[in-house]
């Protein structure tokens, strides 16, 4: 499992994923968060790892060599 995200994809996820987190909760409850909140963990740990499976079946780096 080699990293296949550069460091810009890997920070874009993050935000993305954390906000995808936040906003169900700060807008629901944490006892209501809808499944928005469910699908941020994939940007977030994809981006937290720096592999992305889709990447690896697409062929794709972000990462510079």
């Amino acid at each position: 499992m080699d990293i296949n995200e550069g460091m810009l994809d890997r920070t874009l996820r993050v935000i993305v994923g954390l906000a995808l987190i936040a906003s169900p909760i700060g807008v629901y409850g944490i006892a209501n968060a809808h499944a928005w909140g469910w699908i941020g963990l994939l940007p977030l740990v994809t981006g937290l790892v720096g592999w992305c499976p889709a990447y690896t079946l697409l062929r794709i780096k972000t990462l510079a060599s």
